[in-house]
């Protein structure tokens, strides 16, 4: 028999990983072998799988804890011996460890159960990238899904017959599941043969071969609020995918990427700007225009003397905040630039600055001459 991976080498995750970067881990590793991304490529479609299912045991803390003490073991028969018939009891009723286990194949399957045992097409996921200003006002985008739909040629039935025409299931007898020993659990979950449903058509539809489904691209208008951050997840009830006849379909999952922005930087609802200052600037004072986010401008007064690192805060001139009419505040930090490349005159007048503090640079560099009064200090204390 194969060896199976270890769930945290095939997420690219760390042992002690918290749940965030498990989460992480998880989205970048989905999206690059997503099917919908590989068409046709049989090695993706495995690998997509292999993420999900070490995703859907590592995201539980149980299951996690059961993983990080036993491994693989601890979801496959023959462990410890008795240890099976000792937990036979989960699983049979609401609320059992099955139903945890019947949620992560359910998953894997593409289908899953909410409350009540309502049955769904799977989930989508796709990424949106927003420029910062677009993240800072709020956008509508326009959007292609790749996804399945209701088949256009049956109308969703799954039957080339107008009247319908289904049969019970041969592997459930109409049940819509089945159960399987997995290590210490009885695990439910759906049919693999019905998707749940309990019935198989017996003249398939030559397009969707009875599924119901048919893959499209469609494009949806998606209303993005102001001040959504980087790595937000929205969704849309019922705009997944298609599960066949009498299965609601599933949700689609837009995930947010912030581009980085040239001048500015975002911490929460805050902005940051760096402006650099000639030397001249900083040491005799000036005012500066600096862009504000919303597109205007603002005008800051630099005292005599500035040093690199002062920052001055514009208040209520940073980033929207989410579902509020509420602004951050903008910070301008400051660096002097020291002149470089001077002509012979430029030269000759800083010396004479120089030649002008009579080697007492007290004032005028308090904290560099400060700095190297205590250099001397130290050596002649030694």
């Amino acid at each position: 028999m194969a060896t199976q991976a270890d769930y945290y080498e095939v997420l690219g995750a760390a042992r002690g990983a918290s749940d965030a970067e498990l989460k992480k881990a998880y989205r970048k590793k989905a999206m690059q072998f997503h099917p919908d991304r590989n068409p046709g490529d049989e090695t993706a479609e495995q690998k997509f799988k292999e993420i999900n299912e070490a995703y859907d045991v590592l995201k539980d803390p149980q299951k996690r804890a059961a993983y990080d003490q036993y491994g693989h073991a601890a979801f496959e028969g023959g462990m410890g011996g008795g240890g099976g018939a000792g937990f036979g009891g989960f699983g049979a009723g609401a609320g059992g460890l099955g139903d945890i286990f019947d949620q992560m194949f359910g998953d894997m399957m593409g289908g899953r159960r909410g409350g009540g045992g309502r049955r769904t097409g799977a989930d989508v996921q796709v990424e949106v990238e927003l420029t910062l200003t677009e993240a800072y006002s709020g956008v509508k985008k326009s959007i292609d899904v790749q996804t399945r739909v209701s088949c256009e040629s049956c109308n969703g039935s799954g039957s080339a017959d107008a009247s319908g025409g289904s049969q019970t299931c041969g592997t459930c007898h109409g049940a819509g599941k089945v159960r399987a020993q997995q290590g210490f659990f009885l695990v439910e979950r759906p049919c693999p043969t019905c998707n749940g449903s309990g019935r198989t058509v017996r003249n398939p539809c030559k397009t969707c071969h009875g599924s119901g489904t048919q893959a499209k691209t469609k494009t949806l208008q998606v209303d993005i609020p102001a001040g959504v951050e980087d790595g937000t997840r929205m969704r849309m009830s019922g705009e997944g995918e298609a599960g066949g006849e009498g299965v609601a379909p599933g949700d689609l999952y837009i995930h947010i990427s912030v581009a980085s922005h040239q001048i500015f930087q975002r911490e929460g609802a805050n902005i940051y700007c760096r402006v650099p200052l000639r030397m001249t600037q900083a040491a005799l004072g000036t005012e500066i225009e600096v862009p504000v986010i919303d597109g205007t401008r603002s005008r800051v007064r630099i005292p005599a003397g500035t040093q690199t690192g002062e920052t001055f805060r514009l208040r209520g001139k940073g980033f929207s905040v989410l579902r509020s009419t509420a602004r951050g505040d903008m910070y301008i930090q400051v660096s002097v630039e020291t002149p470089q490349h001077l002509n012979k005159r430029q030269k000759e007048l800083l010396e004479e600055f120089e030649q002008e503090a009579n080697g007492d640079h007290t004032k005028a560099s308090p904290e560099s001459s400060g700095f190297f009064a205590k250099v001397r200090d130290f050596f002649d204390g030694r």
